[in-house]
């Protein structure tokens, strides 16, 4: 069962569209790592150069940008007031729009798996983001205020 499913079958309002990641990529980059220079993103991999993945959230990781981090994300995700909030990843140019979001739950992200592991949610205006990484248990996860 695919993450769209996993989901829908938690009573979760959710639409998926297609070949949207990219742009909201690049609308988490300049909210969230535009005070980097290009030779700083570079030294973070924020972007694949020459056979390294890049990652997005390494601008977390790499401690450019402050966050909280791990148990103090989940909590601070918890927290926030969430109405309609879009999730995409680091690798599909899926996008999951989640209406009426009150109750979605670091737990109901943690069901991503493969090309959906790298996943952002952010609100529709992007004053915040929660991060959950394939390295989960290890790096992550992060959330952040614009």
């Amino acid at each position: 069962m695919d993450f769209y499913y996993k989901l829908k079958s938690k009573k979760i309002l959710v639409r998926k569209t297609d070949d949207y990641g990219y742009h909201l990529r690049m609308q988490w980059e300049e909210v969230f790592a535009s005070h980097l220079s290009p030779m700083e993103k570079k030294q973070i991999y924020l972007h694949s150069y020459s056979g390294a993945s890049g990652y997005l959230w390494h601008v977390f990781s790499y401690e450019k940008r402050k966050c909280d981090k791990e148990e103090q994300a989940d909590l601070a995700f918890k927290k926030q007031y969430k109405d309609t909030c879009l999730i995409f990843f680091q690798h599909s140019d899926d996008v999951f729009q989640v209406e009426r979001a009150f109750d979605l739950k670091a737990a109901d992200l943690l069901l991503a798996d493969g090309e959906y592991a790298d996943l952002y949610v952010v609100d529709q205006e992007f004053t915040w983001t929660y991060v959950v990484t394939h390295e989960r248990g290890w790096i992550g996860p992060f959330f952040c205020k614009k």
